[in-house]
């Protein structure tokens, strides 16, 4: 089960998982492993919370299971 995240903790997570980022591209922000590149929510406000569903579209992009993501 996946818990809605805040934007800087969704970056702070992807950073140990060996995204770099965020870099500036477009309308959104991306991180970047290697060719893989997973668009992120762009700052609104300082403590956007991500609601589960985005989050889970955004992990399956990014290729990171639910498991692994709590895990960190």
């Amino acid at each position: 089960m996946l818990n809605p995240t805040t934007r800087r903790l969704l970056i702070k997570k992807f950073k140990k998982f060996g995204f770099i980022g965020p870099i500036s591209g477009g309308k959104h922000e991306f991180m970047k492993k290697g060719v893989l590149k997973v668009s992120i929510p762009s700052p609104h406000k300082k403590e956007d919370v991500i609601g589960a569903p985005l989050l889970k579209e955004i992990l399956k992009q990014a290729g990171i299971s639910q498991e692994d993501w709590n895990k960190i």
